[in-house]
């Protein structure tokens, strides 16, 4: 088996897949952000279902890049890559989703804006 571009392959495919969708949800395209991924698989969303689109594209080149690339056992690798990549891209979005909501939770921007007055005042915490 090919290891090497299994993995190369497979996280290319997670960050191609769930890059752009982080940083849609840091500049705000969907609006808040949620806890977690699951959340927004869960209310079902024309815009979430939509934004799903890109990660399944770059699976399926991937695994389709993988296939073409292999002489034996095509289908297995190919399928290996297909796995791989769903897990790195779910683990991607759910870990940037969880980050960027505790990156701008209103309890960390009320706790910054306290602490930003009380150094213009000049006394310390």
């Amino acid at each position: 088996m090919r290891w090497k571009l299994l993995i190369i392959t497979s996280l290319l495919a997670a960050l191609i897949g769930a890059l752009p969708l982080l940083l849609g949800f840091h500049f705000g395209i969907f609006g808040s952000l949620p806890t977690t991924w699951s959340v927004l698989l869960i209310n079902l969303n024309p815009r979430v279902l939509l934004s799903l689109l890109l990660p399944i594209a770059a699976i399926t080149y991937a695994t389709v890049f993988v296939y073409r690339h292999t002489a034996r056992r095509r289908v297995l690798q190919a399928s290996i890559t297909a796995l791989l990549a769903v897990l790195l891209t779910s683990a991607a979005l759910n870990f940037g989703v969880m980050f960027l909501s505790n990156f701008s939770s209103p309890k960390a921007a009320s706790n910054q804006t306290l602490h930003i007055i009380v150094l213009l005042k000049g006394s310390t915490l």
